[in-house]
């Protein structure tokens, strides 16, 4: 069978990873894979190494047996476990059929039928001999008994997990050539491309075959018939670029998408306090402009200079192809012209909007006291200067739009006709070579007008650029991921040690943190008490890695580089001061768990809500109707400022990190309330580090 042919050892799982990169088109960095894991247990870990050492990410993806062909179809590529039969390699679902790696490094097709029975197999298992005996207690019929059999096993099996499948992707933060590659829009455009010129070679070819019947005065049937079978082949390829202009955007807006995100996550935390509420919103709005003007504009943009191009081929064969091209050259340089000129404006106008939304933005925030300190008469003077102001420069941006996509179009037409003055007085000019010239200023005034819309939605694109390109790039900043497993063997008594600890934020001229030095043993619990502004909510992100501080911080005798990121945050869990942390639109036990494990099983539910219980949170759980399972944040369960605290107490705690850290976590909380807590988080962390006004 051809299923049998890709089925994978998991012996030589480092052979199926390098074999789905390479046979799936991801690329490789030439990069060493470390040793394919003995153990089972280690498998996540293993995981978490290999893809950064290829420069990929692998994802795991939850397969439940209700929609395992759906999970599949979108996983690929992937590493899927087989069982006791060992691993698949999946590298594209199309219909169904599913394209899988063997152990030659060949391409096999199997049905995804069988790839889906295969990976359920050990869980229909126990199920097969009770439905066995229901069809024989029913009298099915042995012609439909496969089919019933199969449906019977099949919803058995929908809310049961068939394990785990590893996909494998370009991480957002690679080159965005890169990622276009991989998702294949650059072979999809090059099509594109292709279908495009051969819709419009056909379209010439039917006039041209129309056009030397007419000018020869007869109309032969043989001709007609070959103009007709021009005209039905256009079509397809019509409908064909179409397609693959929807699927180049959808694909690319995506890609987009999952890169600001990525950016987002990655922005230093100083730089998004700094920009505020609304320059994010601004940016967000920026993003999806970006998303619809810059690629259908540039799409648009690419096939009108292609359309110029055949524009030009045929009027060079016209009556007047000199002239014809200086005229073109005059068009394209007055488009370019107005499309600058439109951008200069757009970009001024689009800065006093952006201004005018941050200042709403702070408004809306200081509503009360702008109601209590300014003077109600004069109160809106300077949002009213300000649209004043943003009347009058987007009137000058629509004039020139209105140039630049209604004037220059007719501008061709007019000096396309113009050159052909001499022709039509003359009496050496054919009627064909006529005729041609005619087409093609047609074809070039149908491009203008392409053209002009494309440049416009591109200086917009440009315009949302400059606010989108910090998180664009923010996505290259990379973690610090070590490629290898078994980092942060304990080092002795001591977790954590700072030598000559420093930190300065932007701007400033004193450093809050300078020359610090301090051990944490294991085991002990720790008091951090100072000031307001002495550095102590600094001193946490530095030791958690939020900040990258100057000087050297080890756990169990390793810096964060080396041990990276991923697994220092695994040794180290905090919970920041309330409004630095945040609850998450979801079920409170998403809540609690997102830095555990999801979905949850029941074991991770029940330690979560015996955590809350202890830190006095029964209460809470008893009154919510869903329980463990309420929707709480922005829209939810409305969750006070000393529940929200507790929240954040269980979240670390959950994590079962060896040092806990709690930043101003006890002081919205009343005394009883205070006593529970700090009795459960003593008992729960390992090691403790609490951050506390004296």
């Amino acid at each position: 069978m051809k299923l049998e042919e890709a089925l994978w050892p998991a012996s030589d799982l480092t052979g199926l990873f390098e074999a789905v990169v390479h046979l799936g088109g991801l690329g490789s960095h030439g990069a060493d894979l470390p040793a394919s894991p003995a153990p089972a247990e280690y498998l996540a870990a293993w995981m978490e190494s290999a893809g950064p050492a290829l420069g990929l990410e692998v994802e795991p993806v939850k397969i439940w047996g209700g929609d395992a062909a759906s999970t599949l179809r979108s996983a690929a590529p992937a590493l899927i476990p087989a069982g006791e039969h060992g691993w698949v390699g999946l590298l594209e679902v199309k219909g169904g059929t599913a394209l899988l790696a063997t152990r030659d490094r060949a391409r096999v097709r199997v049905p995804l039928a069988d790839l889906v029975r295969l990976v359920s197999e050990s869980h229909v298992r126990p199920f097969e001999a009770e439905i066995d005996a229901l069809l024989e207690s029913c009298k099915i019929a042995d012609g439909r008994r496969g089919r019933a059999r199969e449906s019977l096993l099949r919803e058995r099996i929908s809310a049961v997990p068939l394990g785990t499948v590893w996909q494998l992707r370009t991480p957002p933060g690679a080159r965005f050539w890169r990622q276009l590659k991989d998702a294949g829009v650059v072979r999809r455009g090059l099509l594109l491309v292709g279908a495009h010129a051969a819709e419009y070679l056909l379209l010439i070819a039917s006039w041209y075959l129309l056009g030397r019947q007419t000018m020869q005065g007869r109309l032969e049937p043989g001709w007609l018939d070959a103009w007709a079978l021009a005209l039905a082949t256009l079509a397809p390829f019509h409908l064909w670029a179409t397609w693959l202009q929807g699927s180049i955007t959808i694909c690319c807006g995506g890609l987009l998408r999952q890169r600001l995100l990525a950016g987002i996550l990655r922005m230093p935390p100083d730089q998004i306090q700094q920009d505020g509420a609304g320059r994010f919103l601004s940016r967000a709005i920026d993003a999806g402009l970006i998303e619809s003007l810059a690629l259908s504009g540039g799409i648009s943009s690419l096939l009108a200079v292609l359309e110029l191009v055949f524009a030009a081929a045929v009027m060079a064969s016209g009556a007047a192809g000199v002239r014809h091209a200086a005229a073109l050259a005059v068009c394209l340089i007055v488009t370019l012209f107005f499309g600058w000129r439109y951008f200069r404006l757009r970009a001024i106008w689009t800065a006093t909007r952006l201004n005018m939304t941050h200042h709403l933005v702070e408004c809306m925030t200081g509503h009360r006291t702008r109601l209590a300190q300014e003077n109600p008469a004069r109160r809106h003077d300077p949002e009213d200067r300000a649209a004043q102001e943003y009347l009058a420069q987007g009137a000058a941006m629509d004039g020139t739009l209105a140039r630049l996509t209604g004037a220059v179009p007719r501008l061709w037409l007019c000096l396309g006709i113009a050159m052909l003055a001499p022709a039509f007085v003359g009496s050496r000019t054919t009627g064909p070579a006529l005729a041609i010239s005619l087409g093609g200023i047609l074809l070039g005034w149908q491009a203008f007008h392409r053209l002009t819309a494309g440049l416009a939605d591109l200086a917009g694109a440009a315009i949302a650029w400059q606010q989108v390109a910090p998180l664009f790039h923010a996505a290259e900043r990379r973690p610090e991921e070590r490629g290898a497993l078994g980092t942060g063997v304990p080092a002795g008594e001591v977790l954590v040690r700072a030598h000559d600890l420093s930190f300065q934020y932007p701007g400033r001229g004193r450093r809050v943190l300078d020359g610090i030095d301090f051990e944490i043993r294991r085991g002990e619990w720790v008091l951090l008490e100072g000031d307001s502004g002495g550095g102590k909510s600094t001193l946490v992100s530095a030791l958690t890695g939020l900040r990258d501080a100057t000087g050297l911080v080890m756990v169990n005798g390793l810096d964060r580089r080396t041990m990276g990121s991923r697994q220092w945050r695994k040794r180290i869990a905090a919970a920041p001061q309330y409004h630095e942390n945040q609850v998450f639109t979801g079920t409170f036990a998403f809540n609690l768990l997102m830095g555990r494990r999801w979905p949850a099983g029941p074991t991770e539910m029940a330690e979560a809500e015996q955590i809350c219980r202890e830190l006095g949170l029964g209460p809470l759980l008893e009154c919510m109707p869903g329980g463990m399972n309420q929707i709480v944040g922005e829209t939810g369960w409305q969750l006070s400022q000393g529940e929200r605290s507790r929240l954040f107490m269980a979240r670390a705690l959950l994590q079962n990190s060896e040092l806990v850290v709690l930043d101003e976590s006890f002081a919205a909380l009343d005394p009883d309330n205070l006593r529970q807590s700090i009795e459960c988080v003593l008992r729960r962390a390992k090691s403790l580090l609490v951050v506390a006004h004296p």
